[in-house]
């Protein structure tokens, strides 16, 4: 387990396929530097779980796999070092062999089928690893001269499962500690090898986060994961990127702009209205094939409508806002034909 300290708030599956990859993504804007890949290493045997299938245990609604593959969405190629299974984003599969090697035959087995010369590694047990913890190992990496950046925990331990790294230095020294076995050695010449004997070979830059280096090796420490996204600070935020996964949707969406709306349609209308404008909002917004924009614009005219709506009930005074037969007991009767 990697020590965490709280802080403050920060699908459709698909079928395996061996040898599908995720397509090119061009590096975000401004961030000055060229792509990378990703190797996630998702083989390990759990045994502090009981031998459960870590990769698939749920955090949140959604496996701890796919939270880590959502923290890599800006890969070109990601790799995951596993057995096939469904997951939320299309990666390319590879196996070390013989399976179970260890960390090292893994990383080798994974860089095979990468191509850039930044790969962020990390580990498949991360819940709380999201997109701006790999935008800043990577760019703490481009930043300098060192083999890699990597994150530290709670307590000042390298975590180097939660790090970015120069690909060509992953090689080379890959490549000397299997010459430094290969000779009167059986089998593999990185099986069983720990990952300090790459590590401190490397130069690193060291960035502390208590957060995203958190790792989730035995039960108390998915208890703690659950409880966590369910604080006040973290729920919402959790709950809408789970359901965006969850429905195939990649758009970043403003909370605060929705719950301003359906707290304008609640008041303003009546309380069930809120969701089912939000829907339309959704919906409207679908149909114009739009990105956040087309959300915004929707919810603005939602919002206005729903101030309208509240203003005409306030004139209308209380009784009318009721609906009561006695709204206006002065008042002409009404005579027009559909009266």
């Amino acid at each position: 387990m990697t020590a965490y300290e709280p802080v403050g708030a920060p699908r459709a599956g698909s079928d395996p396929a061996p040898d599908a990859g995720a397509g090119p993504v061009d590096p975000a804007p401004g961030s000055g530097r060229a792509g990378y890949d990703a190797v996630v290493l998702a083989g390990g045997a759990a045994r502090r779980l009981g031998g459960a299938d870590k990769p698939g245990l749920r955090v949140g609604g959604r496996a701890l796999l796919d939270r880590v593959l959502a923290a890599c969405a800006g890969a070109r190629t990601t790799v995951v070092v596993a057995e096939p299974r469904p997951t939320a984003r299309p990666v390319t599969w590879a196996r070390e062999d013989p399976p179970g090697g260890g960390p090292l035959a893994a990383l080798a087995a994974g860089l095979r089928h990468t191509s850039a010369e930044h790969v962020v590694v990390v580990s498949a047990d991360l819940p709380f690893l999201a997109g701006p913890a790999v935008e800043r190992l990577l760019s703490a990496l481009a930043a300098g001269d060192d083999d890699g950046a990597l994150l530290t925990d709670a307590d000042g331990r390298d975590q180097p499962l939660v790090a970015a790294y120069r690909a060509s230095a992953l090689r080379r020294e890959l490549a000397a500690l299997a010459r430094d076995r290969a000779e009167g050695a059986e089998g593999a010449p990185l099986t069983g090898l720990p990952l300090r004997r790459l590590t401190g070979a490397l130069r690193l830059t060291r960035l502390p986060d208590a957060v995203a280096s958190f790792d989730c090796d035995t039960w108390d420490d998915i208890a703690t994961a659950r409880a966590r996204i369910r604080e006040h600070g973290h729920v919402l935020d959790e709950w809408i990127t789970a359901a965006k996964d969850e429905l195939g949707i990649d758009l970043d969406v403003d909370t605060k702009v929705l719950l301003d709306l359906a707290r304008d349609a609640a008041h303003g209308v009546a309380r069930p209205a809120a969701p089912l404008t939000t829907f339309l909002v959704g919906y409207a917004a679908g149909r114009a094939q739009g990105g956040p924009e087309a959300v915004a614009e929707a919810a603005r005219k939602a919002a206005a409508l729903a101030l309208r709506w509240a203003e005409e009930s306030a004139d209308a005074g209380p009784a009318a806002a009721e609906g009561t037969p006695d709204a206006a007991p002065d008042a002409t009767p009404d005579t027009r034909p559909d009266a």
